[in-house]
C-alpha cells in the first residue's frame, strides 16, 4: 500500500525547514563546513528522506520504522539548531524562525508516529491468524 507524501502537511514543513537550512547555513564558517552545517544539512535532508521512503512502504509497520527515524532525525536537527545560535553562527532573529519550524516538525512527526502506530496495532490484532495446516489424525495402529 503506497501512500502519497504530498499529502502530508508534516512533509511539505519538512521539505521547507531543509531549504531554510541550507539558506541559513551557507555562511557558515569555512571551519565547520564540514561539521557543524553539514551534520544538520544530512539531519534535515534525512528527515524529509525518511517520510518519502517510509510512504513508499507497503506496510505500516515499515512505515511507522521510518517515521521513527525521520523523528529522530529532526529531534537531531533541533539540537544542532539550538547549538548553532548559541556558538554565535547565526543572527537571532532570523534563527528564531528556523527554531520554531524545527519544533513543529518535531510536534507533527510525532503525533503521525502515535497514530499510525494505533493503526499498525489495530491492524495487527484484526488480521486473522496464520492457520496451521492440521495433522492428519491417526487411530492407533491394528497391525494389519
Amino acid at each position: 500500500m503506497s501512500r502519497d507524501h504530498g499529502k502530508l502537511r508534516v512533509f511539505h514543513d519538512t521539505h521547507t525547514l531543509t531549504l531554510a537550512i541550507y539558506e541559513h547555513t551557507r555562511e557558515f564558517p569555512r571551519d565547520e563546513w564540514f561539521g557543524l552545517r553539514a551534520q544538520m544539512r544530512r539531519a534535515a535532508v534525512s528527515t524529509a528522506s525518511n517520510l518519502v521512503e517510509g510512504n513508499a512502504r507497503g506496510s505500516t509497520r515499515d512505515y511507522v520504522r521510518f517515521l521513527h527515524m525521520a523523528l529522530g532525525s529532526a529531534c537531531e536537527l533541533k539540537y544542532l539548531a539550538a547549538l548553532t545560535l548559541e556558538l554565535g553562527y547565526v543572527n537571532r532573529l532570523p534563527w528564531a524562525e528556523v527554531l520554531k519550524q524545527c519544533d513543529a516538525v518535531v510536534r507533527q512527526l510525532e503525533r503521525l508516529v502515535q497514530r499510525m502506530e494505533q493503526i499498525a496495532s489495530q491492524e495487527h490484532t484484526s488480521r486473522p491468524r496464520d492457520r496451521r495446516p492440521e495433522t492428519e489424525v491417526r487411530g492407533p495402529e491394528t497391525g494389519d
